[in-house]
């Protein structure tokens, strides 16, 4: 919000020696952030003063614009023994004898633009004559600015500057949502007054009279607008100008000047922070009625455009129909017209934020006044603004107010808190005095009282953030600024350190690190597009994904149902700058839209029950931590010693292998048929539970040659999928130290023969199984294929290690565990042992 200096000055009754800096320091304190002070003189060098057009010349041009010839009276600037100066001017909004800002040659105006006497449309212009925003006095272009003439005539030749309000400071200021209060002066003068100490002496402090209907009749057919105040102004002089004094002002607040009743209503507006709307009342058919719009109704706003109409649209209507979108734009068939309109309606109401903020963001008509209804309006300050303009207009048009008017609707008085007056210093950890506490709350506006102890506060209708006692806590420590809370640093108890878990997640995130492969850290948003892109299909709980409300981009609406979307998109942005050897892996949660338990909606009065919590718990969706990788190009690349070592499915497993080890668990692999892994090169991953019962715990492999044409990855790329929190669950408790073996190892050997679709990890399990407590490890270390061992058959050759735990073992003993190893097999898959 853009601020005037000395229009807060001037609410609060600040000292003539309180500068804009020390103002700035105050509302910084208080919790409004000044962005900037700015002066527009102070962008302006060399001279501009107040000039008279004594007379000018229209001169049409080929290009079809009109331009002015004018003689311009500048005073002790004119040329020696001349009566004025020549200056070529476009704009047509002025006559002659009118007082206008004339910058002379050498001057210098905002964005760096020099003044000069040139020559153009075949005459010399010796000086500009200024609109507003030329001078950086607002954003109006509609014409130059004609001065006020009682003023302007006492200073013909002098600086125009001190006469348009271009040497005042003007505050620009982030509110924040909480203190919607401040989008006015009276807010703001309310928080200056209060921090230099003075008492805020308010000009809207009346109240809101009992409703009436002995104005113009109004109806309120919406609980969206609780309450509306309309009164009437009659005989106003349309021709009316509007004072220096309001234009300057509304220029230093952002908005240019439309004609002396507009140019009220908006002042007031953002004065008491109340917007108001004004009616041509001689075009107003019968009762004002406020009520929700009709599906497919229409109305023309101001700004001429017919707009068609919700039912979550809220309007103002009379017997001809819409005449107005409560607080976002008023309609065309009821617009004050300058020069013309005597008879005018005030309106200043109440209406609900949200069904407000729904309809300007629908129709993309955000305004000063539904920024400040969407905030919240003082409930409180409608009569009194709507009066403020009626009584403004009657002082600058000679309008003459109606003694009868209508306040429909009543205002909401708002809920009291009570609380421990020991409450503040507890909280804030300084001791503040309960006169302290007292005095701090009445300034804003609080009504409190002190008893046993205990504080019962009220707060004031423009204080809608003030609900329960930690609000009123908050406003203690803003007044008395944070600043002045000594800072201690809180002793932390003392804990039990990372869980088990975090223990082993980083534990497995260092050791694949270790094991060669780099971390990345992707956003979890994804689209289905980049699901089907994995060849993921609706069946796949990986497509049930979970929808965002409010997504960065419609293309990735999606909360990611796997890593390897992530993963494909960081190994694109790398090959796309031809880095493509890549071993890329991310930990983190997937999002599975498995709940079927509606969403619950609890309120925000109070805490959640119990049973709200647990029905939100349920509500959520399935969120595992995934562990996953991606490999392309080359592990190793090539050098003049070696060849290039492909990254393969030998690396994939080998990620999944270092993760499963690290936590003391050797995994079990077995061809599967995964999406989106090539049929023939994918390994299920998993282990036995004690029951016998394969738990998988994630795949691993070379991906499926169309998947990775799709995604545009290097050829026989690699990936491998875990679900950590599972792996974390199979990981041992407590592992077994056993100290190394005095006696020595017995080796023994063998192959066998098995068909070729018999899985290696079938005929592992059974010499594992057959061997007993005397096998110490076993390992595949050949296989072999071949026209002497028949068609449809495979060579298994297998590594057996024995030892014994408290003696020599005999090699009859390692040879009898070694055939009933052997036996196993082959009642498990008849195997063969190989001569």
């Amino acid at each position: 919000m853009k601020a005037p200096f000395s229009w807060i000055q001037e609410l609060a009754g600040l000292p003539s020696d309180v500068t804009a800096q020390q103002l700035a320091a105050e509302f910084t304190r208080v919790g409004l952030q000044v962005e900037r002070i700015d002066t527009p003189a102070d962008a302006i060098t060399g001279a501009v003063v107040v000039g008279q057009v004594l007379s000018f010349v229209e001169e049409p041009q080929k290009n079809g614009k009109t331009i002015r010839w004018c003689q311009v009276d500048v005073g002790t600037h004119n040329p020696m023994g001349a009566p004025a100066r020549g200056i070529v001017c476009g704009a047509l909004n002025f006559i002659a004898g009118d007082y206008v800002a004339v910058a002379l040659a050498g001057a210098v105006l905002p964005g760096g633009f020099e003044i000069a006497a040139r020559k153009t449309y075949g005459h010399i212009s010796d000086g500009m004559i200024c609109a507003a925003d030329e001078l950086g006095l607002g954003s109006d272009h509609s014409g130059i600015m004609v001065l006020d003439a009682t003023l302007a005539a006492t200073l013909l030749g002098q600086d125009a500057l001190s006469i348009l309000g271009a040497y005042e400071s003007v505050f620009e200021i982030d509110v924040t949502p909480d203190m919607g209060y401040c989008l006015s002066i009276r807010g703001l003068a309310r928080e200056a007054a209060q921090a230099f100490g003075l008492e805020f002496r308010d000009p809207y402090a009346t109240p809101v009279p009992p409703a009436t209907q002995a104005g113009y009749p109004v109806l309120l057919a919406s609980s969206n607008c609780p309450t509306f105040s309309a009164l009437s102004v009659h005989g106003v002089d349309p021709n009316a100008p509007t004072p220096d004094w309001m234009v300057s002002r509304l220029a230093a607040c952002g908005t240019r000047s439309l004609g002396l009743a507009i140019d009220v209503t908006n002042y007031v507006m953002y004065e008491s922070g109340q917007p108001i709307h004004g009616y041509d009342a001689s075009k107003l058919v019968g009762s004002i009625v406020v009520r929700q719009a009709v599906p497919g109704e229409h109305i023309t706003t101001l700004d001429g455009i017919a707009r068609t109409l919700v039912p979550d649209d809220l309007l103002i209507t009379d017997d001809s129909g819409p005449i107005g979108l409560a607080g976002v734009m008023g309609g065309l068939t009821t617009e004050l017209d300058v020069g013309k309109t005597t008879e005018i309606l005030i309106e200043a109401a109440q209406f609900d934020p949200i069904t407000l903020g729904r309809t300007y963001r629908r129709l993309a008509l955000a305004s000063e006044a539904s920024r400040r209804f969407e905030r919240g309006v003082d409930a409180g300050v409608g009569f009194a603004a709507g009066l403020r303009c009626a009584e403004l207009l009657r002082e600058l048009a000679g309008g003459v107010i109606d003694a009868a008017y209508t306040v429909a609707g009543e205002v909401t008085t708002p809920p009291t808190c009570s609380f421990p007056a020991t409450l503040p210093s507890n909280i804030l950890g300084v001791e503040i005095s309960i006169d302290k506490v007292l005095s701090i709350l009445s300034a804003s506006g609080v009504t409190v009282t002190f008893s046993d102890e205990t504080l019962t506060c009220a707060p004031p209708t423009w204080r809608r953030d003030l609900i329960d006692s930690y609000d009123y806590v908050e406003e203690i420590a803003q007044k008395i600024g944070y600043d002045s809370i000594p800072v201690v640093t809180p002793q932390a108890n003392v804990g039990r350190g990372l869980t088990r878990e975090q223990t082993l997640r980083r534990t497995v995130v260092h050791a694949v690190a270790t094991a060669g492969f780099t971390e990345v850290l992707t956003l979890p948003f994804v689209g289905l597009a980049e699901l089907s892109g994995l060849h993921i299909s609706a069946g796949d709980v990986r497509y049930r994904a979970v929808r965002l409300a409010n997504p960065l981009s419609e293309e990735q609406a999606y909360l990611r149902t796997t890593l390897l979307t992530g993963l494909v998109a960081a190994a694109n942005r790398n090959t796309s700058r031809s880095l493509d050897d890549l071993a890329l892996f991310e930990s983190g949660a997937v999002f599975w839209d498995t709940s079927t338990a509606p969403t619950p909606l609890p309120g925000v009065s109070g805490r959640p029950s119990d049973a709200e919590i647990t029905a939100l718990y349920q509500s959520l969706p399935a969120q595992p931590h995934m562990l996953a990788a991606l490999l392309c190009g080359a592990w190793v690349p090539p050098s003049w010693q070696t060849p290039a070592v492909p990254a393969d499915w030998t690396h994939a497993l080998r990620f999944a292998e270092v993760a499963a080890t690290t936590l003391g668990i050797e995994l079990v692999r077995r061809a599967a048929t995964v999406t989106p892994w090539h049929p023939g090169r994918c390994a299920e991953l998993g282990v036995f539970s004690s029951d016998g019962e394969f738990v998988t715990l994630g795949y691993a492999g070379e991906l499926h040659p169309d998947v990775v044409k799709t995604l545009g990855l290097p050829t026989r790329a690699c990936a491998v999928e875990l679900n950590l929190d599972e792996l974390l669950m199979q990981a041992p408790h407590a592992s077994e130290v056993r100290a190394l073996s005095q006696f020595p190892l017995t080796k023994q050997d063998v192959a066998l023969v098995v068909d070729t679709a018999t899985p290696a990890v079938a005929v592992e399990s059974a010499l594992l199984a057959g061997a007993g407590d005397l096998l110490e490890s076993l390992a595949l270390f050949d296989v072999y294929s071949g026209a002497q061992l028949g068609e449809g058959k495979k060579s298994l050759a297998y590594s057996l290690r024995f030892r014994h735990a408290e003696r020599t073992l005999t090699e009859a003993e390692a040879t009898a565990a070694r055939d009933a190893a052997v036996a196993a097999a082959t009642a498990a898959t008849g195997a063969v042992l190989r001569a």
